[in-house]
Parts: C-alpha cells; sequence; structure tokens
C-alpha cells in the first residue's frame, strides 16, 4: 500500500525544513475577495455567516479555490466563544461585535456565565469544521483555531471587537484585581480547551491560538494572563491530541516574544510584523527548535508590485533556514487586491530553499 506524503504545512509544524514554505495567510477568507460579500449576504450578514455552517464552510473554501494555498482556516469569529458562555453577540455597522452585557466583575461572571451550553452553541462551528474536512483537497491542511483567554477576555469586558483605544476598562480590573479577575480567565481556558478538542474531533489537523491585545500588558502581567493560560490550552491539547501540532500568535508582544515561546511550548509562534525575522529565526528555530510563522506587513500586501516581491525574498531568505510557513503579520487588509495575494503566493510557491 502507497503512504500519502505528509502535508506540506503538518511537516513544517514538526519541525522539518521544507522544500519551499507552506503558506496561507490570516483573514485569508473576507472581504477583499467578491464572491465573500455575495456569500454574506445570502447568510443575512455576519452573524448569519458565522453560524451557517454551509455559508461559513463556502467563504472558507474560496481563498482555496482561488489561490491553492496549502491551508484552510476554519472561517468564525473569535467572540463566538464569549457568546457561548452567555454574553449576547451583535454585529453593528462602525461597531464590529457587540457583547452584552459586559463583564466586569466577579458578580457579573456568575450572573451572566457558564459552561452548560457551551457545545450547543458552538455546534453550527464543529458542522463546519466536518464540512471542511470533508471537502479540501487532500494535500491542504485545516486549521482550527480560538481566540486566547485574554484576547476574548478583553472583547467580554470591553463589550466590543476592538475594545477602546487603550482598553482602560480590562486593564484597571485585571491590574488592580487580578485575582477576581482570574476565574473569568480561567473559565476561558476551560473553554477554549473544550472548543478546541471539539474541532479537532471534527477533522481539523492544526490549531491557531490568536492573542491579538497580547501587546498591551506589562510583562507580569503578560506572563500570567498570555502566558500561563495559553501554556495550559497547548498542554491540554497536547495530552489529548499529540499529533495535532499548535500555533501561538501573541501580536505585538516585542521582547516578551522569546520568552512566550520557551514558556508555552507551542510547535509554532506566529510573528507580526515588527518581529525581526532574523532575530525569530536564530532565536526560535534555532535554538529552540521551532517553527516560526509571518511576517509579511499587510500594508506590503496592499501595494503589491516590486516593493512587495523585495520584502517577500527578505523573509525568505532569512526564514528558510530552518521550520517555516509563510504569513502576514497580521489579518489581510480589506483593500487587498486579489491579485496582489495571487502574486504573493506564486512567488513563495516557486522558492526552493
Amino acid at each position: 500500500m502507497t503512504i500519502p506524503p505528509r502535508k506540506l504545512l503538518l511537516r513544517a509544524l514538526a519541525g522539518e525544513r521544507t522544500e519551499r514554505p507552506p503558506i496561507w495567510l490570516m483573514r485569508q477568507a473576507g472581504r477583499y475577495l467578491p464572491e465573500y460579500h455575495v456569500t454574506r449576504r445570502s447568510a443575512g450578514g455576519m452573524l448569519g455567516l458565522c453560524n451557517s455552517p454551509q455559508h461559513a464552510a463556502e467563504v472558507t473554501l474560496q481563498p482555496i479555490r482561488r489561490f491553492h494555498l496549502d491551508a484552510a482556516i476554519l472561517f468564525a469569529d473569535l467572540p463566538q466563544l464569549a457568546a457561548a458562555l452567555g454574553q449576547t453577540l451583535e454585529y453593528r455597522d462602525g461597531d464590529g461585535p457587540v457583547l452584552s452585557p459586559p463583564i466586569r466583575s466577579l458578580n457579573d461572571i456568575r450572573q451572566h456565565l457558564g459552561l452548560a451550553r457551551l457545545h450547543d452553541e458552538l455546534a453550527p462551528i464543529y458542522e463546519t469544521v466536518r464540512l471542511l474536512a470533508a471537502s479540501l483537497p487532500p494535500e491542504v491542511t485545516l486549521i482550527g483555531y480560538a481566540g486566547a483567554p485574554w484576547t476574548v477576555a478583553t472583547y467580554m469586558v470591553e463589550g466590543r471587537g476592538g475594545g477602546s483605544s487603550d482598553h482602560a476598562i480590562i486593564k484597571e480590573w485585571a491590574l488592580s484585581d487580578p485575582d477576581g479577575f482570574q476565574p473569568l480567565i480561567d473559565m476561558l481556558t476551560t473553554a477554549a480547551i473544550q472548543f478546541l478538542e471539539r474541532q479537532i474531533e471534527a477533522g481539523a489537523e492544526a490549531i491557531q491560538l490568536f492573542e491579538s491585545w497580547a501587546g498591551i500588558l506589562p510583562a507580569p502581567f503578560f506572563e500570567r494572563w498570555c502566558v500561563r493560560p495559553v501554556a495550559d490550552i497547548v498542554e491540554a491539547l497536547r495530552q489529548k491530541h499529540p499529533d495535532v501540532p499548535v500555533v501561538a500568535f501573541p501580536r505585538a508582544a516585542g521582547l516578551l516574544y522569546d520568552g512566550y515561546a520557551q514558556a508555552t511550548h507551542a510547535n509554532c509562534i506566529g510573528l507580526d510584523s515588527a518581529v525581526p525575522i532574523g532575530w525569530a529565526s536564530e532565536n526560535i528555530q534555532r535554538k529552540l527548535g521551532r517553527c516560526i510563522q509571518g511576517n509579511l506587513d499587510p500594508q506590503m500586501l496592499v501595494i503589491g508590485g516590486q516593493p512587495m516581491a523585495t520584502d517577500v525574498e527578505r523573509i525568505l531568505c532569512e526564514a528558510s533556514h530552518g521550520p517555516f510557513i509563510f504569513n502576514l503579520g497580521h489579518g489581510i487588509l480589506k483593500t487587498t487586491p486579489p491579485d496582489h495575494v495571487a502574486a504573493l503566493v506564486r512567488q513563495v510557491g516557486a522558492w526552493r530553499s
């Protein structure tokens, strides 16, 4: 019997230096694609899109059909986990996701949140994963994901997806009363573990944890609210699903990236655009033997042409000495021309390390 070759992205996540870097892009399914808008309207808006497995699977597949990427990432939205715990989620023009009531005390946690209906509320997402597992081309890896506990907590406390510009509300609670804030992180850690385990059981082959707001915490609290919960999630998933790799993305963590990579034990560390790729290659790839993922500036993808090609070449030259996945330093911007994405995929696909 012929054993099929292992998928390129999974080989990189296992620590292998591949013949070319696999490529996928954060927010590769989304507003820059005209077909996405057609599907979103058909679903009745963002909430309907996220909760309709057929529509969510369709938008997940759209960039795979267009660009032949090496991975598809489940289309869902980070605040859906908060809604599954008891908050009400709606989408408002100009505000994005809005969660109510905001959670701002231990009493709010006790009164409004709980794990009892978690999987009932998230059932459409599990069905989306099952549909994708049955639909994707055999060489494409299916990535499941969740927001890391601190990031989901920012949405829950601030009451909306982006939070306030300075995140003053959550920082005041978390920094002034850390023991009172801890139960929210504990609940979110438990919920994330269960949520990701169910995605894996439905067919996800790799997991990404998004820590979108890692950069707003001072170092001692970063260790408590970002590092420890992610380390707990990685360990729990590894105990039950040892062959499913985890990518952790602590956006804007700056100098704290190094300790984060060591302490979380994630298989791969996602890099934002401010992280020097040469530093990451030396300190994460070589010293720790881990895969790195990143980190083209999304604005460079909007610009395209020779400036983009030159920067892509720089990243490839600096990162391809070890296990590496090409990606952006954050999500694709809605003003990105699809032709620029196609050019990027061609350039990375033609690279030989």
